[in-house]
């Protein structure tokens, strides 16, 4: 880990990366500097043979708000600004890095959460949230539509209608109606935030990991497959995790009455 991390906190260990936005005066709020180092926390990710899991969370009282908009400097009058830039920059790799790491990626929401700071926690696999966190898709007051991927996940979570609702009002969604309209897994209490993330690092750095690998390969292409195609797939992911040493070490466990203790081959 040699890069130098300014805007986040990262740390490695027994193969679970924690990546914590760290920018907590400003709500964690995306800069060119953060995006820089979320980029090289990735990469290094990627580089480890041994990697199980990833869980980000943030700073403070906020997760985050999204962009910065501090950082983008007036314009001389008359002329305007490249904002499809920044999303080819910055929030398209960002997005399709986290969705395309081969191991969970768990957010665990420590505050609000806005902007392309909800979108990039919908970007994740699994989601945490304390019970005070809200979401917020902010972009319609400042005169622009949802981006980072928000326009592909709401709908496909939630639906047309609270989407639309959600872009179009930027009413704040609590945590609590978050995990009743399946937008997140869980509203956990404020005062389990640390458990929280404990309890999902050991999970992941114990866990079957290429059997989670597998999952989250087969539901993220299920939308566009077919039942018949899809079945097909699960049956070739099946076929790999039953020569895993891991598949071994469960049955093994299970006859013998015992928790199994994975080594993530």
């Amino acid at each position: 880990m040699a890069h130098e991390y300014q805007h986040i906190k990262f740390n490695y260990q027994g193969g679970v990366g924690h990546i914590t936005l760290n920018r907590p005066d400003t709500l964690n709020s995306f800069t060119q500097i953060m995006h820089d180092d979320l980029q090289a926390a990735l990469s290094f990710l990627e580089s480890q043979d041994d990697l199980r899991g990833v869980i980000l969370t943030g700073s403070g009282r906020g997760f985050c708000a999204g962009q910065d908009l501090s950082e983008r400097k007036p314009l001389p009058p008359g002329e305007k600004r490249d904002l499809g830039e920044a999303i080819d920059k910055n929030y398209r790799s960002l997005v399709m890095r986290l969705r395309a790491l081969p191991a969970p990626v768990v957010c665990v929401v420590n505050g609000v959460a806005a902007g392309a700071g909800a979108s990039v926690v919908l970007a994740c696999d699994v989601v945490f949230a304390v019970k005070s966190a809200k979401f917020i898709q902010v972009f319609a007051k400042i005169g622009l539509l949802p981006d980072a991927g928000g326009t592909y996940f709401w709908p496909r979570m939630v639906g047309t209608q609270r989407s639309m609702g959600a872009s179009l009002f930027g009413e704040p969604i609590t945590a609590e109606k978050a995990e009743q309209w399946g937008l997140i897994w869980r509203c956990i209490p404020d005062d389990e935030l640390e458990a929280t993330i404990a309890m999902v690092h050991q999970h992941l750095a114990n866990g079957p990991t290429r059997a989670f690998a597998a999952a989250k390969q087969a539901i993220y292409a299920s939308s566009g497959n077919s039942l018949e195609t899809q079945i097909d797939l699960e049956r070739d992911l099946q076929r790999e995790m039953g020569y895993t040493d891991d598949y071994l070490e469960g049955m093994k466990a299970f006859g013998e009455k015992r928790a199994p203790q994975f080594k993530g081959r």
